[in-house]
């Protein structure tokens, strides 16, 4: 009972947080992803350093995240003309990686450089581009809007909560037991139903997409965010981890919270740009 009331107690605190930042402005916004954009990063070169012994330095590919999600922010948000010289910083600090290890003398060249790249395309990239979701729904002049990185967590939340209320009720069916044993097909089906049901909810509050529109970004975050749930946790069994990190009381770490946004991010900004709202 104790830890079911830590995790809704943070889990509160998270979406007042989440949901604040956002609809307070860009300024908020970008402070708030910049924050978890560099503990992602942080998380997991930590994880990979205890898995595989990697050896690079892990605060140099954190300042890496920050600065491409810095980059992306001035682009998107702060009128930054030259997007090259903007990106000139990120560029110079992942060469700058990548050279030290022809000079490196411990650990594996191969695996310093394969998962710092990876902590830059899965742990940083996703979180710089929502700066793109937060154009695409501003009016004219205006280069914030806080409603389409909203609804990704909107219906993330909604797809969690029905696939957990069907799944307990109904489970039979397992998805990928070997990966994640609790994920049954009732429950994703049950997931999508309430997040497409809010997709149509949505298109009654903000008419930026007609309800067709609207539900069918609600599908792509519902099979993407899935995805990327199902993706961690393939990498958590690997690792032989429960948990990404203890950041979060009763959720873990950074990773586990977010894990749904890495790839539901960018598929949305492929689903928008595909209708031409990007």
């Amino acid at each position: 009972m104790k830890n079911f009331l830590v995790r809704v107690a943070t889990g509160l605190v998270f979406g007042i947080v989440l949901i604040g930042s956002m609809w307070l402005g860009k300024t908020s916004f970008g402070i708030l992803f910049l924050l978890v954009t560099m503990l992602s990063v942080r998380e997991f070169c930590t994880l990979v350093a205890e898995y595989k012994n990697t050896t690079f330095n892990k605060w140099l590919a954190v300042l890496g995240g920050g600065c491409l999600f810095a980059a992306f922010y001035a682009v998107f948000h702060a009128g930054a003309e030259n997007a090259l010289l903007v990106f000139l910083p990120y560029i110079a600090l992942v060469l700058f990686m990548f050279i030290q290890q022809v000079f490196a003398t411990n650990g594996s060249k191969l695996d310093n450089l394969a998962y710092f790249t990876l902590s830059q395309i899965y742990a940083a990239l996703p979180f710089a581009m929502l700066n793109i979701l937060a154009t695409a729904g501003a009016g004219a002049g205006d280069t914030y809007s806080f409603i389409l990185p909203l609804c990704i967590f909107i219906f993330i939340w909604c797809n969690d909560t029905g696939a957990f209320c069907v799944g307990c009720t109904m489970g039979r069916h397992k998805m990928f037991e070997r990966v994640s044993p609790k994920k049954t097909w009732e429950g994703f089906a049950g997931g999508a139903i309430v997040a497409i049901g809010a997709g149509v909810a949505l298109s009654y509050i903000w008419d930026i997409m007609n309800v067709w529109e609207w539900t069918g970004m609600a599908a792509t975050v519902v099979a993407t965010a899935t995805l990327g749930d199902l993706i961690e946790s393939c990498m958590k069994r690997e690792m032989q981890i429960k948990d990404s990190g203890t950041l979060l009381p009763g959720h873990g770490g950074v990773l586990d919270r977010f894990d749904s946004t890495i790839l539901a991010t960018p598929s949305v900004i492929l689903y928008l740009a595909l209708i031409g709202l990007i």
